[in-house]
């Protein structure tokens, strides 16, 4: 089934593309370290920097793994090595009962609060509380019964693309279409914690939104605000980033997380880099009228008599660019002077026979 994406697309009426300033999503994930009362600071705290939408992830640890200690359940390398799957995903959930205060407490900060359902159960408990839309994790794309359950849901649809091949991309963009929902936007991402600026890719983005024909953003796992910035350049139009409110608390998430400083920043820049981006143009801007003055034109720069023969020794192209363009040198060059011309007047086709 094939919908044109819809020219709306818009997140609790916040529209979404490259026509409108990058929309900015500050990931809650695991670092609200169990404490709903860090959890509404963190959301205070990404609402006051200028993001536009706190995320969180609503999962049961026993929805998306089994409490094992068999190969594959034990993580192996990297920040949560060691870690069964199942205890860290425990550490890591919003416990189910903190979401009405947290959506209530985002209406009153005037900050979109969503989430990211891990089950068709997450996805129904999210519709009941008005989520404004759904966001599928990079490690659940692959699971068309859990994307096709909440695209059926009738809200836009984020879907974050890590470790997934352009026809594994082109299978979840269908399931999306088959539920009847135009309001898909696919995230690039690479799922690696911290990500490598190095394996960053951000190339992918435009290729991406032109070969899905959808608003395309970032996921960035990076450490600090270049890269995500770097893809507003290249045509992101949502921006995740994890934040956290001290890296210094510890936490799954906060080695690669922003602080809200940082997060700020993060907004500032990526709204004046698509600012920056602007159109394709060759035309004169109006900023730049001041100093079309300073281009080179051509001057007398020694005093020229009547009927003398005009050199280089008495025209040349210097600044400011008053003047005839430095072009027309050779037109002029071996022609006689109309009448006196004094040093340091800009040259016209007057001033000759």
């Amino acid at each position: 089934m094939s919908l044109a994406p819809s020219p709306t697309l818009a997140i609790a009426g916040r529209p979404i593309g490259p026509d409108h300033p990058p929309f900015i999503i500050a990931e809650m994930s695991a670092n609200h370290n169990g404490d709903l009362g860090r959890a509404l600071d963190l959301l205070e705290a990404a609402a006051k920097a200028g993001a536009d939408a706190v995320k969180l992830q609503t999962l049961k640890p026993d929805a998306i793994t089994i409490d094992h200690d068999g190969p594959g359940f034990v993580i192996e390398g990297g920040p949560w090595d060691g870690r069964k799957l199942f205890d860290l995903y425990s550490e890591a959930q919003t416990p189910w009962e903190w979401h009405e205060a947290l959506f209530r407490r985002g209406r009153e900060l005037g900050v979109i609060v969503f989430s990211s359902p891990f089950d068709k159960a997450a996805v129904d408990f999210l519709a009941d509380l008005g989520a404004p839309a759904f966001k599928i994790a990079s490690f659940e794309m692959a699971d068309p019964d859990l994307v096709g359950h909440a695209a059926g849901k009738g809200k836009p649809i984020i879907v974050s693309t890590g470790l997934a091949g352009l026809g594994d991309i082109a299978a979840t963009v269908e399931t999306v279409r088959r539920a009847g929902n135009p309001d898909l936007i696919l995230l690039h991402c690479i799922s690696s914690y911290p990500a490598p600026t190095e394996d960053a890719n951000l190339a992918t983005i435009p290729h991406m939104a032109e070969a899905f024909g959808v608003p395309v953003g970032l996921s960035d796992h990076t450490q600090g605000t270049a890269v995500a910035v770097a893809a507003v350049a290249l045509g992101a139009c949502v921006i995740e980033k994890h934040v956290t409110l001290r890296r210094a608390d510890g936490g799954l998430d906060s080695h690669f997380s922003l602080e809200p400083e940082e997060l700020a920043q993060l907004v500032r820049d990526c709204r004046a880099a698509w600012v920056a981006r602007g159109r394709v143009s060759y035309l004169l801007e109006e900023s730049e009228e001041g100093s079309r003055a300073f281009r080179r034109s051509l001057y007398v720069v020694d005093d020229l008599a009547a009927g003398e023969v005009i050199t280089e020794a008495k025209v040349r192209s210097i600044r400011p660019g008053f003047g005839l363009e430095p072009k027309f040198l050779s037109d002029v060059l071996g022609r006689k002077a109309r009448r006196a011309v004094t040093r340091g007047t800009p040259f016209d086709w007057s001033m000759i026979d």
